[in-house]
């Protein structure tokens, strides 16, 4: 999900920053009014080339930065292993962002960092799918295709393609180790060296032991805070001098206590009071004992960092993503050094082991492949529908799956086809539309089986009455999974948005461009405006 996009200096945006919700986010406005420059800033964090036409009138670059949802696992995927070394530790989301100077030249960023503009393209197509260009050639990637294939088919697939990739990476690795074990004794030793010491330095970590390491730093980053608290608790309950609430409790049990001879009801009260001194002292004693605890450790602080490095540098001398892998490969290498010490063979080993990474690859390759063929006719089908939906009725749609070279996702690829009017042949979607009938297409394939942030920029072009209306169905049910935004001139999309943008042009020395959320009363005439008129509005209230 894209939750927040900032805009510095860009053509006439002076500066804006919108908070998009999860369903639908429509953004309108006059002709002219800057519309598509949001589409330009989207464009510059997909990798689009910068020019110095971007540049505002208030500086000499143009600034552009997203915050977005990072899916789980998407950084394990290769072609990204260098943004992920970009990654900070315990950092979430993804921040991207474009920086275009004076001569056209542009800098990328990811979390702040220096970034290539082909790494952010590559994440940033990964998260957000836009209608153009951009669309274009997403559909015409086959591993996008097969990922809204496998989407469509659910969740188990979804679990299939991860035990796949991890499966792949294990073949990748077993295959490393039988190559590296048949160079020779040295290389052997080499391992044997790397194994013992990647066991000796683990030793004594335990499952979740970085975890309570960083819990116990943050605690120790506030001991301060947690002193001065405790401290002022412990004076407020039970002072050294003077009385707290402890004392002021047992003060007001000895006056209740020779009442309850004249007032027997009292009693309860006096016993009340003695039990609220007693907890009052022992928790007085327990903050005491907290306090103790913290002045016991004044070093405990430096000791934790330093067990926290340890355990980075561990991962990456010994190519762990995780600490869970790095326990995992500990594991693995206690039991190979057990094997190699019980005067087994390594090389036989390693090849037994290569055997079985390869027969798991196969296998899952196989379980995917079973459940893509079961489905690329639903998919296909449900395409179609969703095409007759958006006014493109007449053409029909097929998932073609073909065989590849085996790879961390099977060995399977699929063509989406598509025959736009009787009696043409099939063709690539990318080959056979254009403009907004590409982003009416990409809006129907979405609607079955994407599942990312959709951007439409001309998802209305060429188009109104009841096909507007089923495009603006179709957007809507699209953004109960998924997040849209689109740049729209039609009220029958604006009017069912989740949240709603105005882009308008401000005259002045220089103009400017203003782009703001809508409340309920500003977004009832902006609709009025884009109607001409009142009419639709009564039914918009309703």
């Amino acid at each position: 999900m894209l939750r927040r996009l900032r805009i510095q200096n860009l053509v006439l945006i002076h500066e804006a920053e919108l908070a998009l919700a999860p369903g639908l986010n429509a953004i309108t406005g006059e002709t002219g009014a800057g519309k598509t420059i949001l589409a330009q800033a989207i464009g510059l964090l997909l990798g689009a080339k910068g020019e110095a036409s971007y540049i505002g009138p208030d500086g000499d670059e143009a600034y552009v930065e997203a915050e977005l949802d990072l899916a789980t696992g998407l950084l394990d995927e290769e072609e990204l292993a260098s943004l992920a070394e970009l990654r900070p530790a315990d950092e979430e989301g993804l921040t991207l962002a474009r920086r275009v100077f004076a001569d056209g030249r542009t800098r990328g960023y990811a979390w702040g960092r220096g970034a290539a503009r082909e790494d952010l393209a590559r994440v940033g197509e990964r998260l957000i799918a836009m209608s153009g260009q951009f669309e274009q050639r997403r559909l015409a990637r086959s591993s996008y295709q097969l990922e809204l294939l496998d989407s469509f088919i659910g969740e188990e697939q979804l679990r299939r393609r991860a035990e796949a990739r991890l499966a792949w990476r294990e073949l990748a690795a077993a295959r490393r180790r039988q190559e590296e074990l048949q160079t020779g004794a040295d290389a052997a030793q080499a391992r044997v060296t790397e194994l013992r010491a990647l066991v000796e330095d683990t030793a004594g970590l335990e499952p979740e032991g970085e975890q309570r390491l960083r819990d116990e730093r943050e605690r120790l980053r506030h001991v301060t805070e947690l002193a001065d608290g405790a401290a002022r608790a412990v004076e407020a309950l039970a002072p050294d001098e003077g009385d707290g609430a402890s004392g002021l409790t047992a003060a007001a049990e000895r006056a209740v206590e020779p009442l309850k001879r004249l007032a027997p009801e009292l009693a309860r009260a006096g016993d009340e009071l003695r039990d609220a001194e007693l907890r009052l002292r022992e928790t007085a004693s327990e903050l005491r004992v907290f306090l103790a605890t913290l002045e016991a450790e004044p070093g405990r602080l430096e000791q934790v960092e330093a067990d926290l490095d340890g355990i980075a540098d561990a991962k990456r001398r010994f190519r762990a993503d995780s600490y869970e892998e790095l326990l995992a490969r500990a594991l693995q290498a206690k039991t190979e050094l057990d094997a190699i010490d019980d005067g087994l063979d390594p090389v036989a080993a390693a090849a037994e082991a290569l055997t079985a990474a390869d027969e798991n690859v196969r296998r899952l390759a196989a379980a995917l492949r079973t459940a893509r063929a079961e489905a690329a006719p639903r998919f296909a089908a449900e395409v179609a529908r969703e095409l007759a939906g958006v006014g493109m009725g007449g053409g029909e749609f097929v998932a073609e799956l073909r065989e590849r070279d085996l790879g961390q996702t099977g060995a399977d690829e699929v063509a989406f086809l598509i025959r736009p009017n009787a009696g043409l042949p099939l063709a690539p979607v990318t080959e056979t539309a254009s403009g907004g009938e590409l982003s009416r297409i990409a809006l129907a394939i979405a609607s079955v089986g994407g599942g990312e942030t959709m951007v439409f920029d001309e998802i209305d072009a060429g188009i109104g009455g009841e096909t507007a209306h089923r495009v603006a169905e179709t957007l809507q049910r699209l953004a109960q999974r998924a997040q849209v935004v689109t740049i729209t001139h039609l009220p029958q999309i604006a009017s069912v948005a989740d949240r709603h943008f105005r882009v308008e042009k401000i005259p002045g020395d220089p103009t400017h461009t203003r782009i703001a959320a809508l409340d309920e009363a500003e977004r009832r005439d902006e609709l009025q405006r884009m109607l001409g008129g009142r009419e639709f509005l009564s039914t918009v209230a309703e």
